[in-house]
């Protein structure tokens, strides 16, 4: 899934998918241990999507903070 993609997903599709993606990053993980994967590679991509998910989140929420009048 791309970043762009991402972008145009609500917050709270965006936390379902982040939590979607980390419990297949840990059944991956103990699956990885226990036995052979069938394509490690889908370790690497569960998680950059997590992390690009992330950096989205962290993009809307300091863009909240900017347009929100800073209280002194």
């Amino acid at each position: 899934m791309k970043a762009a993609e991402l972008r145009e997903m609500s917050d709270e599709q965006l936390t379902l998918t982040l939590k979607e993606t980390i419990e297949n990053l840990f059944r991956l993980k103990i699956k990885a241990a226990t036995e052979k994967l069938e394509s490690p590679t889908e370790l690497k991509k569960h998680r950059h999507l997590a992390a690009r998910i992330n950096t989205v989140l962290r993009q809307r929420e300091l863009k909240k903070a900017a347009e929100t009048p800073a209280a002194v």
